[in-house]
This record gives C-alpha cells, structure tokens and sequence, in this order.
C-alpha cells in the first residue's frame, strides 16, 4: 500500500522531462485555488445549521463583505482580518445579530 501511496504521488517527479499538459488543464489547475477557497468559504457564509440562511441579520456576511473591500483597498491581509473581527463582533455582541 505504501509503494502504490509513493508512486501515485511521486509520479509527476519520476520523468526528466516536463509532462505535456494541455492548455485547458493548465487553465484549469490555475484556478482550482480560489475554486477550492471558494468552496469552503461560501457554505460557512451563506448557510446555519445545513439550512440556507433564513434572515439578513447575521453577522457573518457583513463582516465578510468588509473585510473583502478593505483587502481590495489595502491589499493588507492582517487588516481585511482585523475589519472582519471588529465588524462581525459588533454586530454579534453590541446589535445582538
């Protein structure tokens, strides 16, 4: 089991030569970061409880909306975080969301 774990990872390191890989695939793997990101990401913002968000009044998405527009304006990732906290814990503990 372990030889089969070892070349089905290592396979792509075995030739000398670069693979050829068609320019769809390359496109493909360019973008699979952010799909994946996007992925985990939008379930945790648009969903509770295995169920669509049933109000506007939750804290995640406003938070989520401000730290975007900070990174967009900043491009700072400690800051995007940082606005992201300060609105979603104002809006959870000060407006009870």
């Amino acid at each position: 089991m372990a030889l089969v774990s070892v070349l089905a990872r290592g396979f792509f390191l075995l030739s000398d030569q670069p693979l050829p890989m068609p320019a769809w695939a390359r496109e493909a793997l360019r973008v699979a970061p952010l799909a994946a990101l996007v992925a985990v990401i939008a379930p945790e913002l648009l969903m509770k409880d295995g169920a669509l968000l049933g109000t506007w009044q939750d804290p995640r998405w406003p938070a989520a909306l401000a730290g975007s527009l900070f990174y967009f304006w900043r491009r700072g990732i400690l800051g995007c975080i940082v606005v992201g906290m300060t609105v979603f814990l104002f809006l959870k503990f000060a407006l009870h969301w």
